[in-house]
């Protein structure tokens, strides 16, 4: 006779979700334990030295439980794939708690955010690097350092993008790949019409900031691996985040309060 089939993990995720099996619980811990460090140390790159890799871990591991407990092996959507974004969500919202961002450096990043805000719905386009300084009353190298000294606080921010009412109705980029399954139809409606909305506020960055987007929160890459990927230093491809996620918050404001 030959051996029992192993059960797949589909079979194992259909299997608790019926009966939520303690044992099976701690199997997907021990498989996916993992990917809370993978995670937690992209979200290091960039971090103040205050910032402790093992303290993004045990933030990251409550993300994982939450991930197990509320996976939907029915969404045509990897476990993997859900997991990555509930870790990255419970290392932010921790961070968000313990207000790690010293005040001036939120305070210059709400400056830039005001100003190309202003400044792309005066103009109906992207604004430059040139054209931000100058409503600043900066130089271009000042804009750059200025951004530079606030490249390692926007990683949180694609958590954040967009709010709904109260901050049950919260839609960020990252929810796009679920599909909202306890809500009543009129909040999924809600919920998807922003979700279009910042789809077309994504569509109208500048390229190179749009696919520093996509292959960092998307594809999973290291800003080292976009950085080769375009050709460019690392840091130049923080400084081109931080950019995008900011550009991408004054749109949503813009739109928010209807000037856009």
């Amino acid at each position: 006779m030959g051996e029992p089939q192993k059960k797949t993990e589909e079979e194992f995720w259909l299997e608790y979700r019926q009966n939520r099996d303690p044992k099976i619980r701690e199997m997907f811990i021990k498989q996916y334990s993992p990917l809370v460090k993978y995670v937690a140390g992209k979200v290091a790159v960039g971090m103040p030295h205050n910032v402790e890799f093992d303290d993004l871990v045990g933030f990251g591991v409550f993300g994982l439980l939450d991930a197990i407990d509320k996976f939907d092996p029915d969404k045509n959507v990897k476990f993997k794939t859900y997991a990555v974004t509930r870790i990255r969500g419970a290392i932010f919202d921790e961070l968000r708690s313990i207000d790690w961002v010293p005040r001036s450096i939120r305070q210059k990043t709400r400056e830039v955010e005001d100003a190309i805000g202003t400044l792309e719905a005066q103009l109906g386009r992207t604004a430059t690097d040139q054209e931000i300084a100058n409503s600043m009353g900066l130089d271009e190298s000042e804009f750059i350092k200025t951004m530079m000294k606030i490249s390692g606080t926007t990683m949180l921010s694609l958590n954040d993008l967009w709010f709904s009412g109260d901050d049950t109705d919260k839609v960020s980029i990252g929810d796009s790949i679920e599909a909202p399954s306890s809500l009543n139809p009129d909040v999924i409606v809600e919920k998807n019409e922003i979700k279009r909305v910042i789809v077309e506020a994504i569509a109208e960055l500048p390229e190179k900031e749009k696919k520093i987007l996509v292959l960092y929160y998307y594809e999973d890459l290291t800003l080292k691996e976009i950085g080769q990927v375009l050709e460019v230093t690392e840091s130049r491809v923080s400084q081109l985040h931080t950019k995008a996620i900011i550009r991408l918050r004054a749109k949503l404001t813009n739109i928010r309060k209807g000037i856009m």
